[in-house]
This record gives structure tokens, sequence and C-alpha cells, in this order.
């Protein structure tokens, strides 16, 4: 691992991610959580205080230690149970059909195998359970998405393998998702903002 990958990208994922201006898209994500949780990409642990009364137990998972370290602080302070775990989406350790709800925010862009994460995903969630996200993807704009294409081989390195380019929402349905609800903005707010989604998939 080099020497940015370790201290830089988790400190500079940590401040990105605490932005006051996400932070309603997180409630609103957060506010639909309930019982057994699995936030997949918990990080710093940034949602945490976002969840509701709802919530019985989170389960936080993601691949840098350094990031769950960060985290440990803000589950201490947690109203519920959180257990921090870290390993891989592509491989998630928890039985089948454990889990009522599924949390991602800034996630799926940057797991290396989103299909195969998203199959891991589905397996764990109790029939009918949740997936909700924030998440952001391609534009349907022509033109942003060809600046998307040209900015993402460099963008993806800075970011921890974050692709701009990914349809979200298409990848959630091809495996096997309804999406009940997805409202679509730009972040940050205006003519340049990225596309993101915020919303809720149900497992059939």
């Amino acid at each position: 691992m080099s020497f940015y990958d370790r201290w830089i990208l988790p400190r500079l994922t940590d401040w990105t991610m605490r932005s006051e201006r996400t932070l309603p898209y997180r409630r609103r994500m957060a506010a639909g959580a309930r019982g057994l949780v699995l936030e997949v990409g918990v990080g710093s642990g940034v949602n945490l205080p976002c969840y509701g009364p709802g919530v019985t137990h989170l389960c936080g998972i993601d691949p840098s230690t350094e990031l769950l370290d960060m985290a440990a602080g803000r589950a201490r302070e947690a109203a519920f149970p959180v257990e921090l775990v870290c390993g891989s989406a592509h491989a998630l350790p928890l039985p089948d059909d454990s889990v009522d709800t599924v949390a991602a925010t800034f996630t799926l862009c940057s797991i290396p195998d989103a299909p195969r994460a998203l199959a891991e995903m589905r397996r764990v969630l109790k029939p009918g359970g949740a997936l909700l996200f924030v998440e952001h993807g391609r534009a349907p704009d022509a033109a942003i998405a060809r600046w998307q294409d040209r900015v993402t081989p460099v963008w993806k390195h800075l970011a921890g393998g974050c692709h701009l380019t990914r349809d979200t929402r298409a990848a959630m349905e091809r495996n096997g998702f309804i999406v009940q609800r997805s409202r679509r903005f730009p972040f940050p707010p205006g003519p340049l903002g990225i596309p993101h989604i915020l919303g809720s998939a149900r497992r059939p």
C-alpha cells in the first residue's frame, strides 16, 4: 500500500464525507433504516449519528483499517450496538437472509466489482428487506457524460478507485432489486454538479 493510500486518502475521505452539504441526504437515507442494518463502506462512521430509533444493531464493513479506526469513536457514541468489520463487499461475512436493511452511501462507485457486491447485498438481505442508498453516477446528459469519461481514469487513482460513470440504478435492477423510489440531484448544486441519486430498493 502506498503512502498516499495509507495516510492521505483515508483522511481526505473522512474530510470529504463530513461535508455539511451532504448531511441532509445522509439523514434522508438513514431515516428509512430498520432492525439489523449492514452499512457497506461504513468508512469513518459519519452516517452513524444519522440513524434513528428503528435501528437495533448495525454492522459496518469497510476494507480500510485506517477509516475503521476513525469510525470507532463514533461507534462508541451510537445509540445502538455497532460492530465494525474490516472486509470486502465482495464477500460479506453474514448469513443468507439475515439483514433487515443494507445502507450504502458513496460506496458503489468505488467497489471494484459492483455487480458482485450487489449480489452479496441481495444475498444477506431478508426477503422484502431494503437497500438504502446515496450514490453518484453517469450523467444522462451526453456532454456531461463525456466529461466524466475523460476525468474518470485520473480521478479513480486519486479517489480510492471511485468511478464517475457507473449507472447505479441500472446495476441494482440488473441484480434483482426493485427500485421503489429514487431522486436525482446534482452535487455540488449547479450545472457542473455531478449527478447523484438518493433512494431505496427492495429485495423481492
